[in-house]
């Protein structure tokens, strides 16, 4: 017997993007009847909320659900804690899942009983050459380290991967996102799944598609504000969360001996002469 799925987009004016990612779901190769899909909506000012209603009215599993804090951990765990369903899936609005998505997610998750949370790439889509550069480089491994789920380099246990369908268990012993944190919740969640014994799993025939920003000012925003948040969390839990985070840190420090031996080797030459 399949379980029951229900899918949290977390959403404000996304009128560009949320029919596409709301469609991608109605036509995936799963029951619909066993599909809940629930749109956490900061109180958009765009025409979000009509394109959302106006599907709601045809297809009786979609719901809108008010994000009146507007931040994006109140809006997952108003969705999470929406249903009992037996798998819950997080999904941002630029995304669009591929058809076998869930089938896959589900099929990771029977196969491995110690998975907590199960996910897989993301294709990166850019809409305008700024995109295709910052798409690029988000699918490196030198821009963004050992995020398999951005480079697609591994099948297997991992740290973290974006949109992951959770076992409805690990929310009954963990709890649900910290509504504290602007950024960088589903990293701390993810921390805290391990911690609690968990495993989580990166299958990459589970995939979807991803709108790129199209601007360099708002990547620059979204990742000062990562590491603002990284910073915080470390803090609160006396650890680091990840050892990509040591990378940057690692980096510079590189440069910087290789400075400091370059001008000594320069001025040991100088006075050899």
């Amino acid at each position: 017997m399949l379980p029951s799925i229900s899918i949290t987009i977390p959403a404000r004016n996304e009128e560009k993007y949320i029919e596409k990612c709301i469609l991608s779901i109605l036509s995936a190769d799963y029951p619909q009847e066993k599909i809940k899909i629930f749109v956490c909506d900061g109180l958009s000012t765009d025409n979000t909320r009509e394109i959302v209603s106006s599907l709601s009215n045809k297809h009786k599993n979609i719901q809108l659900i008010d994000n009146e804090k507007q931040t994006t951990p109140f809006a997952l765990n108003l969705g999470l804690k929406a249903s009992n369903c037996a798998i819950k899936i997080i999904l941002g609005a630029h995304a669009e899942i591929d058809k076998d998505f869930i089938k896959n997610n589900v099929s990771v998750l029977n196969d491995y009983p110690e998975v907590g949370c199960a996910g897989g790439i993301i294709e990166n889509v850019y809409e305008n050459e700024s995109a295709e550069t910052i798409g690029l480089a988000m699918s490196s491994a030198f821009g963004v380290g050992n995020a398999h789920f951005r480079t697609g380099s591994k099948n297997g246990f991992v740290d973290t991967v974006a949109f992951g369908a959770y076992r409805k268990e690990v929310f009954e012993k963990i709890g649900y996102f910290d509504e504290d944190l602007i950024r960088n919740q589903d990293d701390e969640f993810n921390f805290r799944l391990l911690q609690n014994g968990f495993k989580i799993y990166l299958n990459s025939n589970i995939k979807s598609k991803y709108y790129v920003r199209a601007s360099f000012s708002k990547l620059y925003k979204q990742y000062y504000q990562y590491g603002y948040w990284k910073v915080y969390v470390n803090k609160k839990h006396k650890a680091v969360t990840s050892i990509r985070q040591l990378v940057p840190l690692f980096f510079i420090l590189f440069l910087f001996l290789g400075l400091l031996f370059r001008f000594y080797t320069g001025c040991w030459e100088h006075y050899s002469l």
